[in-house]
């Protein structure tokens, strides 16, 4: 990570916004930076004095990418073999919760690190994890380890701060320093992490939301009015997993007789200071409910694939105005945890699904789904949306006055040969572009594919090293 300086991008092939609808593209070639912000966006503009220029000929600039939903201890569990072919509830008991006590300071950081390293490479400089590995009398600070990974790092953090006072079934027997923690326990600690980390106002570095690990599970029906109310006061939004399988619809309607986001608006766990990750399973009804009360998705679409979940309807969400946004979630169960594979996947599945819905003529409506989402759609959900949901104030656009988070991408692979549109190449080619330079907060954090301080074949050995660990448990 480089020093806060002034910059001129310069010459760009295109330059991506992250704004809704039209203002999607800029005629823009250039782009100023100083002092932490975007300063000008032009065309021929000319370098002043003590700024260095950063030659973005054969490029497109995009903002930097923001993830709303990770699980970064996950990044040391990739492709487990017990859980490759798994749904959810077996995959949860064959993977995470099978491993989750080996996680010490030591393996959280290094894990941490991995999973931050590669969302970084794929152009991401805002980070939101959903840490759930909290119990009573932890040796260490799980919080202020992830906070100081990102701040090394030089990414935007938001701490999801997980837990959980009960357990579920498959969580049944854990040994006993995984035991669940007492909501006053939980929302002590919540107070604390946030009179240490949480930032308020414009272009923040550090942001915490209060985020039990399943509102329907990980806290008691008559502590979920208590604990919004406590996070409120405090001044810090709210998050959780949510309709991610089909078996949380069946649940909840056998336990409280409503839907899942029925129960989330009784509740009190609704409104513009509400995310949920998944809502692979929200009913139209549901949908605008959620649009109603301002309520965001953190769309993982990669994860609900690869777990059988199904495809969230993040367009009709986006259609009804809800926030939407993309999160990788965790790479166990997603082994690409990354948001360029993720902005790809993202811009296929829906037109796949969109079309696998249409029937022939005259029956039917003939082909169609071909335009259910546009690159530009989910480029927007991966920058500005999530700078929404999450609450980050004056980042997430290309816009003079916002934050200087920006990606310039090389299209010199003979895979963005013949691209008519160089601006889609982040989405469209199905592969990750040369990071000629990331941008955080006005800092170079990468430079030509590589991180300053950062030694990638180290941080592989280390890795490699506590997979073994793992693996022998």
């Amino acid at each position: 990570m480089t020093a806060l300086g002034r910059y001129l991008v310069r010459g760009a092939a295109a330059v991506v916004t992250g704004a809704a609808g039209g203002a999607a593209r800029s005629d823009a070639t250039d782009v100023r930076l100083a002092d932490g912000v975007v300063v000008e966006l032009g065309r021929g503009l000319a370098p002043r004095p003590g700024e260095r220029v950063l030659d973005a000929s054969h490029c497109v600039v995009t903002p930097g990418w923001v993830n709303t939903h990770h699980h970064l201890f996950q990044s040391l569990l990739k492709g487990v073999p017990a859980g490759l072919d798994l749904t959810l509830m077996p995959w949860l008991q064959a993977v995470p919760y099978r491993h989750r006590g080996a996680f010490d300071e030591a393996t959280l950081r290094l894990a941490a690190r991995v999973g931050l390293v590669e969302l970084l490479l794929s152009g991401c400089t805002t980070v939101a994890d959903h840490h759930y590995l909290y119990y009573p009398g932890m040796a260490y600070d799980a919080s202020a380890a992830l906070f100081d990974e990102a701040e090394r790092l030089g990414l935007r953090f938001m701490l999801l701060r997980g837990g959980a006072t009960q357990v579920r079934q498959v969580e049944a027997g854990a040994p006993a320093h995984l035991r669940p923690e007492t909501l006053d326990g939980m929302l002590a600690d919540l107070e604390r992490t946030v009179a240490r980390f949480h930032q308020r106002g414009t272009r923040p570095m550090r942001r915490v939301a209060f985020a039990p690990t399943t509102i329907n599970f990980s806290l008691r029906a008559d502590e979920l009015k208590p604990a919004a109310r406590s996070a409120r006061a405090l001044g810090v939004p709210l998050h959780s997993h949510l309709s991610e399988t089909v078996s949380t619809i069946e649940q909840v309607g056998e336990l409280h007789g409503m839907t899942p986001v029925e129960f989330a608006a009784e509740h009190e766990w609704v409104g513009t200071d509400v995310w949920f990750a998944h809502l692979v399973h929200a009913s139209p009804a549901e949908q605008r409910l959620l649009a109603a009360t301002g309520t965001g998705i953190a769309h993982c679409p990669q994860s609900n694939a690869r777990l059988g979940s199904g495809v969230a309807p993040a367009p009709a969400l986006a259609r009804l105005g809800a926030p939407v946004s993309i999160g990788v979630d965790g790479a166990a169960s997603n082994e690409a945890a990354d948001m360029a594979s993720e902005l790809h996947f993202a811009w296929l599945v829906h037109r796949a699904h969109a079309g696998s819905r249409t029937r022939a003529r005259p029956e039917g409506e003939g082909e169609a789904g071909a335009d259910a989402v546009s690159a530009h759609d989910v480029m927007h959900w991966a920058s500005a949306g999530g700078a929404r949901v999450l609450g980050f104030d004056g980042v997430g656009t290309l816009a003079p006055g916002m934050a200087a988070d920006l990606a310039v991408w090389s299209l010199d692979d003979p895979r963005f040969f013949g691209l008519h549109d160089p601006a889609i190449a982040p989405v469209a080619s199905g592969a990750r572009p040369k990071l000629k330079w990331l941008l955080c907060d006005g800092r170079i954090v990468a430079e030509d594919d590589t991180i300053p301080g950062v030694d990638l074949a180290a941080l592989r050995d280390e890795a490699r090293a506590a997979v073994r660990r793992l693996a022998q448990g």
